[in-house]
């Protein structure tokens, strides 16, 4: 069904959303145990093996990110606020990320950090230490690596081997991925009220113990509108080649330049994949961009209700717009075919780096058919 960006109710999931390339896997099962999704931070950063923080690469399974801070404030015996973390990691899954615990004293416990339970197959242990000087900030890490296992797999093995090498040379579009919205969405009905109303299920809001589920609305917000411009713009098929009036994005880094003409040279350094077209992160001063590419987030907005409210209210917040490329590089793309006699259908196995901010779900909704992935 093709998408349209007037629907009174956008898409939440990037299997909904419009893709360039036709998937070739028919169905799949992904998520079947943890060790079908692994994840590891990279992080690259030079300690200085001395100072108050004692830096933590942990392997957790069946524990989010939350949990084990919870759990290693306990252990240390400091305040939450002195943990610090990089980003958030699956439950469903084997993770892999850094902690760093301020220890003035560098006084450590008498026990090794460790939590398991045994019956649940959930687990969290220390497989590396460093001290360091510096507290671990919010996205300080600049990928993740992923391995992916997705089994009994149907569909043209060759086919499918064509596609992988397409989506390694062209990227796909960067969407938000579905958890980005909550359970069913919800977070675009919560976001929808509180911009409005100031309130959340009803509620005011505590003005403090509230300011992460208020950040939390706000980015879904914004990320649901980032979503349909891309959406509009891989039908129209610039999401990855540009417009006149576009801002661009360097690929690896945070910068942008504008462009009134898309000329022989950014196109040429668009096919290198050196610079990204980009979409805009709602807010005020979305003055960098011009011509058609403007016109066309304008219009996305405009011609859909919901989006028009979310647009309107986030401005309102005073906040200021960002760019986010609309292209997502996978990096180090690689797999391999795992045939067992025992199955009547293949697996196969995932090896691609991402990164951070981008999603690994996105990468399977451009590669198996909507709706063939449970």
């Amino acid at each position: 069904m093709k998408h349209t960006t007037n629907d009174t109710t956008p898409s939440i999931t990037p299997n909904q959303l419009p893709q360039p390339t036709t998937a070739t896997i028919t169905s799949a099962h992904y998520k079947q145990r943890a060790a079908d999704f692994i994840v590891n931070e990279i992080l690259t950063i030079d300690f200085s093996g001395n100072g108050e923080h004692l830096w933590l690469f942990i392997e957790k399974q069946g524990m989010n990110t939350l949990f084990v801070i919870n759990a290693l404030a306990k252990w240390a015996n400091i305040p939450r606020r002195d943990i610090g973390y990089s980003g958030l990691k699956d439950r469903h899954a084997i993770t892999r990320q850094w902690f760093s615990l301020r220890l003035p004293t560098q006084n450590l416990p008498d026990t090794t950090f460790f939590l398991e339970d045994t019956e649940q197959q959930e687990y969290a242990k220390v497989i590396e230490t460093h001290w360091h000087h510096k507290k671990l900030n919010r996205g300080t890490h600049k990928a993740n690596e992923f391995i992916i296992t997705l089994r009994d797999v149907a569909g043209d093995m060759d086919a499918i081997d064509a596609q992988l090498q397409q989506l390694a040379d062209m990227g796909i579009p960067n969407y938000f991925g579905e958890q980005r919205f909550g359970r069913d969405g919800d977070n675009i009905q919560q976001a929808l009220e509180w911009l409005e109303n100031g309130t959340i299920h009803g509620r005011k809001p505590h003005p403090k113990k509230s300011r992460d589920m208020q950040s939390l609305l706000l980015s879904s917000a914004r990320s649901l509108i980032f979503n349909e411009i891309l959406a509009a713009r891989v039908q129209n098929k610039t999401w990855n080649t540009g417009m006149d009036g576009d801002v661009f994005n360097l690929d690896g880094t945070g910068s942008v330049f504008a462009s009134e003409m898309l000329d022989a040279t950014l196109t040429q350094r668009l096919i290198t994949g050196d610079i990204h077209p980009t979409g805009v992160m709602w807010g005020v001063k979305n003055d960098k961009i011009q011509g058609s590419a403007k016109e066309l987030e304008i219009q996305t907005v405009q011609n859909n209700e919901l989006l028009s409210r979310l647009a309107t209210a986030i401005e309102k917040q005073g906040i200021k717009s960002s760019r986010r490329p609309l292209r997502l590089s996978i990096h180090n793309l690689t797999w391999h075919w795992i045939t067992e006699q025992t199955e009547n259908k293949p697996s196969l196995k995932l090896y691609f780096c991402l990164p951070t901010g981008s999603y690994a779900t996105s990468v399977l909704s451009a590669l198996i058919q909507p709706e063939k992935l449970s």
